[in-house]
């Protein structure tokens, strides 16, 4: 009889308690890790934009650009290579449109410049909605900065990346050497 009244007692107050406290804890765990997690997978949007502007800067000055004017019979002209002067625009244009939400680009806005300068020059686009709000400056003909601003959350506050790169002297001619790492300030705000 009392090994029935055994198997038939349910769980105390306290270990009910223990248990909910258990999940509670596991659970704020789990919710800190994810919201890390997601923040990571959207800076990474900037990360490898910005790769890809440094790439598409190198590739840019190695392209041969030569003087337009007509040659004399027997004559010739030196091949030159430039980096992309600065894009007139940033896309978009405000951090405003992408506080706390992602932008769609226009292919227009990264149709600017021409041939020597800007978006047109680096052959650089984006096509799906954006995080970030980029820009590329050349302040001077052997160096140049590319940034992305963004504000995950909403609340006023920029993370920055940047990423450099300046033309070197090297064996052979010149190349464009880019920052081995990219500038974070704030990343995950």
């Amino acid at each position: 009889m009392r090994l029935r009244r055994a198997l038939k007692r349910g769980f105390t107050l306290v270990e009910l308690m223990i248990v909910v406290a258990i999940i509670g804890v596991l659970a704020a765990l789990a919710i800190y890790g994810v919201r890390k997690y997601i923040a990571n997978s959207k800076t990474a949007e900037a990360r490898n934009s910005l790769g890809q502007l440094g790439k598409d800067a190198a590739s840019a000055y190695d392209r041969e650009h030569m003087e337009g004017a007509v040659l004399s019979l027997g004559t010739s002209t030196s091949v030159l290579h430039g980096l992309c002067a600065t894009a007139s625009n940033s896309v978009p244009t405000t951090a405003d449109d992408v506080k706390g939400k992602k932008y769609q680009s226009s292919p227009a806005e990264w149709n600017t410049g021409d041939a020597n300068t800007g978006w047109k020059c680096l052959r650089f686009t984006m096509d799906q909605p954006q995080y970030y709000m980029y820009s590329y400056t050349s302040p001077s003909t052997d160096s140049f900065q590319a940034v992305a601003n963004g504000d995950l959350n909403g609340d006023g506050t920029l993370s920055t990346f940047e990423l450099d790169g300046q033309v070197k002297a090297a064996s052979g001619g010149t190349i464009v050497a880019v920052s081995p790492t990219i500038k974070e300030t704030n990343p995950e705000e």
